[in-house]
């Protein structure tokens, strides 16, 4: 009855439609042509044309060691991502869970590092690795240690896969408790009677009642991991030390605005979404259920 007429539905899709179209589907469309053309300007002067080199950016992505490196540092933050941003958040839901008063206080605790603003919080953890004065050798001299070169390339990887899981522990974390929350209690306190305890339960129970939640989760981990830029690139700009520490997105950064390679810059953009899509894709199907792989076949 009061979705009858669909004409006013239109009046609020519409400009939401536009919106994305004009503002992300058209912008990733010339994206797209661009990774063609050798483009030495980003703006055309009147009178020129950019020269069309068809798949030689592509071509390119197989020999650049850079390309490699950021790779292997975004496939190592997914796994990351997924073991502690999200694994760490679900503990930290199912032991909030058990508190019937103070919830509320928790969910700010824990969500806060995600409305700071990322810049702050790198230059925050740059600070804390300073080698000349930062918080963490300021505490080892304090214990009479050696200061130590906290981004150094055997360290630099873990040292910025820190912040980032921290800042985003808090978001996977509303997620899950939101999820836990729709869980009936009736449900662990039958099992309670029955002589389930608490470990168990959320083996039991929780996990195969919050799948389609927790793999949700997993999805926005992973898909984020290849996106992440800001935090790195904060705390150890330019791939620094040696670009051992560049991303996919840190990379596209530098070849886009730092060396003004808006070709090959627009084809690592290409193959970023191309990877994202991909490995959603994958986890959809490894956690699709078995039924509806069976209606689907």
């Amino acid at each position: 009855m009061l979705y009858r007429k669909k004409w006013p539905l239109l009046i609020f899709l519409v400009p939401g439609l536009l919106f994305m179209l004009m503002f992300l589907y058209l912008p990733f469309v010339e994206n797209i042509k661009n990774s063609f053309y050798d483009m030495n300007a980003v703006v055309k002067m009147p009178g020129t044309e950019w020269d069309f080199i068809g798949l030689e950016n592509y071509k390119k992505l197989f020999t650049d060691t850079d390309v490699r490196v950021a790779l292997i540092n975004s496939l190592k933050m997914m796994i990351v991502t997924v073991i502690f941003e999200v694994g760490i958040a679900f503990v930290l839901a199912v032991l909030v869970s058990q508190i019937k008063r103070g919830q509320q206080l928790f969910r700010t605790v824990f969500f806060f590092p995600v409305v700071i603003s990322a810049t702050a919080i790198g230059l925050m953890f740059s600070l804390f690795y300073n080698y000349n004065g930062g918080m963490l050798n300021q505490i080892l001299a304090y214990f009479g240690k050696d200061p130590v070169l906290w981004l150094s390339p055997e360290r630099a990887f873990t040292m910025l896969a820190i912040p980032t899981v921290w800042s985003y522990i808090g978001f996977y974390f509303v997620i899950l408790l939101t999820g836990l929350s729709d869980i009936p209690d009736d449900i662990y306190e039958a099992a309670a009677i029955d002589g389930c305890g608490k470990f168990k339960q959320v083996f039991y129970i929780t996990l195969p009642m919050m799948k389609t939640v927790f793999f949700t989760s997993v999805t926005l981990a992973v898909t984020g991991a290849l996106k992440v830029f800001d935090l790195p690139w904060v705390i150890a700009p330019n791939g620094a030390p040696q670009g051992l520490t560049h991303f996919l997105g840190t990379y596209m950064y530098q070849q886009t605005y730092g060396l003004n390679n808006y070709d090959y810059g627009s084809t690592l953009a290409v193959l970023i979404v191309i990877l994202g899509v991909a490995v959603s894709r994958c986890i959809g199907f490894l956690t699709e259920e078995k039924d509806e792989k069976s209606k689907r076949k």
